[in-house]
């Protein structure tokens, strides 16, 4: 299957090659902002040219950051976000992820787990048969089970029944787990972002059960390769393997206190 991407900007614009941007002599004023420029889109208007295609994800509907009423928990031993450690928000840790799970077309029940590293925004895939508890679980501990412990600490879940036995994962790998509010996907914003990256290979509507797993894995690949503005224009990848040999070095050498005698 072809693996080549539509473009290399998402959807937030800090996925791109480097420009000469700022050498040049073009006013900020000329300079849109994103989003403004999906409100324009959106905007009643605009909606006689349906404009929105031309958008990453193209949402017939503009979506909210202000939620809905939850409907009341349906995961066993949830912790909510507000629990969660103030440092793993400010993403100066590493081994904090984000999780979801990407369906595919019906009837095909098949669909994609994905895990995102918050801190060096690398892409983790796996599929799964359907979007059973048990399917998911054992797709996190295929992705997880080879990752050093302290590069895997905790990952923050939506509130889909898909992480209902999320315990069996924390307790088999020593992970923890933390639930967004509902209906507050900006909490886990790096997945979500990735996600979309993701659709623009394999767009809404498309099946996945003819997709093998080493399509996918060449699919991530590519996203984890591609340079990030906020990242420095370094690759994912490139963060990931400079966290992982911090922790190489750290555990290489750890600090031990000597104890002088005369």
């Amino acid at each position: 299957m072809p693996l080549t991407s539509p473009g290399n900007d998402d959807d937030t614009g800090e996925n791109h090659q480097p420009t000469l941007r700022k050498n040049t002599a073009e006013p900020v004023e000329q300079t849109l902002k994103q989003n403004s420029l999906c409100q324009w889109i959106y905007a009643k208007p605009q909606r006689a040219l349906d404009l929105r295609q031309y958008l990453a994800r193209g949402r017939k509907r503009r979506t909210r950051k202000k939620g809905r009423k939850a409907k009341g928990p349906r995961i066993p031993m949830r912790v909510p976000i507000a629990d969660r450690p103030e440092a793993v928000g400010s993403r100066k840790g590493f081994g904090h992820f984000e999780s979801d799970t990407v369906v595919g077309a019906a009837p095909s029940r098949r669909c994609m787990n994905t895990q995102v590293e918050r801190r060096s925004r690398r892409l983790f895939a796996r599929l799964v048969d359907d979007k059973s508890a048990s399917a998911t679980a054992r797709a996190e501990y295929e992705i997880f089970k080879d990752i050093p412990p302290a590069a895997r600490v905790d990952r923050t879940w939506d509130n889909g029944t898909e992480a209902s036995l999320h315990m069996l994962v924390d307790e088999a790998l020593g992970m923890l787990t933390y639930f967004a509010d509902p209906y507050s996907s900006w909490q886990r914003g790096s997945n979500e972002n990735r996600n979309g990256r993701i659709r623009r290979y394999l767009p809404k509507g498309t099946g996945f059960e003819d997709l093998a797993q080493e399509d996918l894995d060449a699919i991530v690949g590519e996203i984890n390769d591609t340079p990030m503005k906020l990242l420095g224009y370094k690759t994912p990848n490139e963060v990931w393997d400079e966290e992982i040999a911090k922790l190489q070095s750290k555990a290489a050498s750890p600090n031990t206190s000597v104890a002088l005698t005369n």
